[in-house]
């Protein structure tokens, strides 16, 4: 049995912060996966703080490169470790 997730759509907003701070390049090397958990998990947020907060650490993991929801992550390409 395969599990699907639903898949999010980007809102307005979110595109527009990730391409304020020229990370697109870095979201859209992401695996499928964590681009659509990203944006599931900020859109769920009730509260507009808490969207804010979430949306200011995707976009500092993005320009990191070294975490994925506070986790350790290293991209295949990576040479280096975190």
């Amino acid at each position: 049995m395969t599990l699907k997730r639903p898949k999010h759509p980007m809102p307005d907003e979110i595109r527009k912060a990730i391409e304020a701070r020229g990370l697109m390049a870095a979201y859209e090397a992401r695996p499928p996966y964590q681009r659509n958990d990203y944006l599931g998990w900020i859109t769920r947020a009730k509260r507009d703080a808490t969207k804010a907060k979430r949306l200011a650490q995707m976009l500092d993991e993005l320009e990191g490169g070294t975490h994925y929801m506070k986790m350790v992550w290293r991209s295949n390409g990576s040479k280096t470790a975190p």
